[in-house]
């Protein structure tokens, strides 16, 4: 057991309530988390009435049962997707702005042995019934965060090195409470510190507001265009009310919107992909006239190929991240296997839909201006890690003059 294990579990409950959804008075909370998380729920839960939360909402899922639904129902009974979901999900965004903590524990290899095209036809499934929550979210009309936990098959995964479960199980909680600045005496202040490096950059990029990116490393060259009034943003967010949340504990990302009508090239993924419980590596993207027109894997390929050919808007960008080699995930030496953490380690770009809060007055546009704007839309955001010590990056302004901006994966600029 790690030294202080309940103290860092609680104090790590208090952080994701406290500063990840930032609970006010009267607010309703929806907790999304595995079984074995149970402890965790339990703080989390307590420390969410002990701000004032008027409800707070338990959305239990278990690995085992969910491969087991994977493996044993027709593709037509798991893709069935209940009115009544779906209804209680619209009403949780519309009626009572409910605010999401998603704690992500599982095997990132959960469903390997079951077939992609299922698989993919679920996420296309729920992404189309859940569009709702799912724009509500990206426009941060709500607020979000999502997080993890130490699973037995997920640390297993990050430290087959490790003798005994416990051993994997302490060291995965371990990298969880620093990257997300728990043994911190403060990890409130710890965290508001570490904004202020990140709005720095931020600030720097929204000020020159490139015309384009230029990405060059080993197997990558790329350009991406960037739309017009386009905004970088960082940790923080907002929802209408005003309130301050962070969406992902842990980050390390500044992060915009492409053109997605203005991407040419081709790139290399540095880090594997856990999509949809399927392990993906060695990704290859070809890019040409703003539309992905071949995608390839080692590994996954099948997957992969369908998020990006058998979902609308799946051809499209929707983000691209700075993040610089040095950051503290990427100089951990540690594969993550898990996306929340990874892209922390390492630039990357989402397959699918942008953020209408990364261009001005994004909010307000419906899908059809986002699109006139060269934002993507898409029922899909997955994101997948490019960067590494060897990429530079070249921002490109409108007059064509080159700026600096990454080299040798770290800040230029």
């Amino acid at each position: 057991m790690l030294a202080n294990f309940e103290e860092n579990l609680q104090k790590y409950a208090r952080l994701l309530v406290a500063k990840g959804i930032n609970v006010q008075k009267g607010d309703w909370v929806k907790m999304t988390i595995t079984v074995d998380q149970a402890p965790l729920a339990r703080l989390i839960t307590k420390e969410a009435y002990a701000l004032g939360a008027e409800k707070v909402i338990i959305k239990w899922s278990d690995d085992e049962i969910t491969r087991l639904h994977y493996l044993n129902q027709p593709t037509e009974v798991l893709t069935d997707i209940p009115q009544y979901e779906i209804d209680e999900s619209e009403d949780h965004v519309l009626n009572h702005r409910v605010s999401r903590l998603s704690i992500i524990s599982s095997d990132p290899g959960l469903l390997n042995e079951v077939d992609p095209a299922k698989i993919g036809a679920y996420q296309s499934a729920f992404g189309k019934a859940f569009h709702v929550q799912r724009k509500a979210t990206q426009n941060d009309d709500l607020k979000w965060t999502v997080a993890a936990a130490a699973g037995a098959g997920w640390a297993a995964k990050v430290f087959p090195h490790l003798a005994t479960s416990e051993e994997q199980v302490d060291a995965l909680w371990d990298q969880i409470f620093k990257t997300c600045r728990v043994y911190e005496e403060d990890p409130v202040a710890a965290w508001d510190l570490h904004k202020q490096t990140l709005n720095e950059k931020a600030n720097k990029l929204n000020e020159i507001q490139f015309d384009a990116l230029h990405y060059t490393a080993p197997g990558t060259d790329l350009t991406l265009g960037l739309p017009k009034n386009h905004i970088w943003v960082c940790a923080e967010s907002y929802n209408p009310k005003g309130e301050e949340f962070i969406a992902n504990m842990p980050t390390e990302e500044v992060f915009t919107a492409p053109d997605t009508r203005r991407m040419d090239g081709v790139v290399r993924s540095t880090k594997p992909l856990s999509y949809a419980g399927t392990l993906v590596e060695g990704i290859e993207v070809h890019f040409k006239d703003g539309k992905i027109v071949d995608i390839s894997a080692e590994k996954g390929d099948e997957a992969i190929k369908k998020l990006v050919f058998d979902n609308e808007g799946g051809t499209g960008l929707g983000e691209i991240a700075l993040v610089p080699d040095p950051s503290p995930i990427s100089q951990s030496g540690i594969t993550f296997f898990n996306t929340l953490f990874d892209e922390n380690a390492s630039n990357h770009i989402a397959i699918g839909s942008a953020y209408p809060t990364t261009i001005q007055g994004g909010t307000k546009m419906s899908p059809e201006e986002l699109r006139e704007n060269g934002m993507n839309t898409s029922t899909v955001h997955v994101d997948f890690m490019i960067g590494s010590a060897e990429m530079n990056i070249d921002g490109i302004k409108q007059d064509g003059t080159v700026v600096p901006i990454f080299r040798n994966g770290d800040w230029a600029i």
